[in-house]
C-alpha cells in the first residue's frame, strides 16, 4: 500500500497549520470523505463546507470545483458565516452518494441534508432534510426530547445492502431504515438505546455488547454491520447484520464485550483501539481508522465473532506498537495525524487525515493502476 494523491495544503515541515482564509485548495480538520468514479467528497468540517471535485484529482493540491455550505471558496464560520442555517453548516461530517443523491451529516445542526443530484455549482441549497421539520430548526432533537425521527449530533451515515444507517452519536444509539428514508419516515431499527427516547451512554448501565458511548461511522454488506463506537474504544459487529435491537456478535478493540479500555501512552500492539472514529469494509479487507493511535488498522478476512482480534496491518505508522502523532517526526504522505474519515472505492482508500488538514487517497494493491 501506498499514498497515491495529496488534497489539501501541503506541510511546511511540521503540521500543516489551516490557512487563516480559506481557499478552493485547502482543508481545516476535514472529517469526513467520499470517493467513486465520478466525485471526490470532503467534509471540510472546520470551515463548515463540503468540498466536492468532480473526478478523481489529477495532481496533489488540486482545487476543488464546488463548495457547499459556503457563498464563495474564501469564507467560512457556521450556517454560512452568519447568513442564516438553511444554506450553511455548523461542523459537517458523514457524506456519501446513494442513488445519485448527496447526503451530509451537518453534525452541529443535528439534521442530514439531502441534495437530489450532486451539486455542480458552488452554494447550491439543499432538497431535503433529515432530522428537522425545516431547514431552519438547528437544536438538537428539535428543541425537544429525543424522537424516532430526532437527531443528536448525527456524526455518520452508510447505505449498506439495501439499509440506510445513521449513527446518531449525541443519542448513542445508530438508527436503521430499509431502503433511503424520505422526511418524516421513522426507522425500522434502533440500536443502543431501548426506547426512541433514551439517550443514556450505554443504556444508563455498564458497557455491554448492545449499548454505545459514542457510535460514529458503519460499514457492511448484505452479511455484516460494523459499527465504530468511539467512546468504548473499539468496533462492534453484528453477522448476520441486525434486523432488531441485539447483542453485538464482534468487538474489536477490547478483550470483553464488557470492556471499555483505554491504554494511552503505551505500546498499542495489533489489538488496541482508541477512539476509532471510522470503518470501511471493501471484499474481505475491513479497516478501521485508529484515531488517537495516527493509523489504519487492516484486518485482510474479515472478523465476524469474537474480540479482540489482532489486525494484520498497519499503515501511518511503521509498526503496531507506534501511536505517536506522524510518528513524532515531520509530516509526509505516509503519516498520520488523528485520521477521522475513510472511504473505499476499487482499491482506493480515502482518508481524513484530520490533525494534518488534509485528505490522503492511498493504493491498497498492486493491482490498482
Amino acid at each position: 500500500m501506498k499514498p497515491v494523491r495529496w488534497i489539501g495544503a501541503p506541510a511546511r515541515g511540521g503540521l500543516a497549520l489551516p490557512d487563516a482564509q480559506p481557499a478552493a485548495t485547502t482543508l481545516y480538520a476535514p472529517r469526513g470523505v467520499f470517493l467513486n468514479d465520478d466525485v471526490l467528497i470532503a467534509a471540510d468540517t472546520g470551515n463548515h463546507r463540503v468540498l466536492i471535485w468532480h473526478g478523481l484529482p489529477g495532481e496533489d493540491h488540486a482545487s476543488a470545483d464546488v463548495v457547499l455550505g459556503q457563498a464563495d471558496f474564501s469564507r467560512e464560520g457556521p450556517a454560512a458565516g452568519g447568513r442564516g442555517p438553511a444554506n450553511g453548516l455548523n461542523l459537517p461530517t458523514g457524506v456519501a452518494v446513494i442513488e445519485g443523491r448527496l447526503f451530509g451529516c451537518d453534525a452541529w445542526h443535528h439534521r442530514i441534508l439531502i441534495w437530489n443530484t450532486v451539486p455542480q455549482r458552488s452554494d447550491q441549497p439543499p432538497d431535503a432534510v433529515l432530522g428537522q421539520p425545516d431547514f431552519n430548526e438547528v437544536r438538537e432533537n428539535s428543541g425537544g426530547e429525543a424522537t424516532a425521527l430526532s437527531f443528536y449530533w448525527p456524526f455518520g451515515l452508510a447505505y449498506i445492502g439495501g439499509w440506510f444507517w445513521v449513527a446518531d452519536t449525541g443519542n448513542r444509539r445508530v438508527l436503521g431504515w430499509r431502503g433511503v428514508p424520505e422526511p418524516g419516515r421513522a426507522p425500522d431499527v434502533l440500536l443502543g438505546q431501548d426506547t426512541p427516547g433514551d439517550r443514556s451512554e450505554n443504556r444508563n448501565g455498564a458497557v455491554s455488547g448492545s449499548s454505545f458511548r459514542w457510535p460514529h461511522a458503519l460499514a457492511g454488506d448484505a452479511e455484516v454491520l460494523y459499527i465504530a463506537d468511539a467512546g468504548n474504544h473499539r468496533v462492534l459487529g453484528w453477522a448476520p447484520r441486525p434486523e432488531a435491537d441485539r447483542p453485538a456478535d464482534l468487538a474489536l478493540g477490547q478483550a470483553a464485550f464488557t470492556a471499555s479500555d483505554e491504554l494511552p501512552h503505551r505500546p498499542q500492539g495489533p489489538q488496541r483501539l482508541r477512539f476509532p472514529y471510522a470503518v470501511v469494509l471493501e471484499g474481505e479487507t475491513l479497516a478501521v481508522a485508529d484515531t488517537a493511535n495516527n493509523r489504519v488498522l487492516f484486518w485482510r478476512s474479515r472478523p465476524k465473532r469474537g474480540t479482540f482480534l489482532p489486525a494484520d496491518q498497519v499503515i501511518g505508522q511503521p509498526d503496531f506498537d507506534k501511536s505517536g502523532e506522524n510518528g513524532w517526526k515531520a509530516v509526509t504522505a505516509e503519516t498520520l495525524c488523528w485520521p477521522y474519515g475513510l472511504h473505499v472505492h476499487k482499491g482506493l482508500l480515502a482518508i481524513a487525515d484530520s490533525g494534518n488538514n488534509r485528505v490522503m487517497i492511498w493504493r491498497t494493491s498492486d493491482d490498482v493502476p
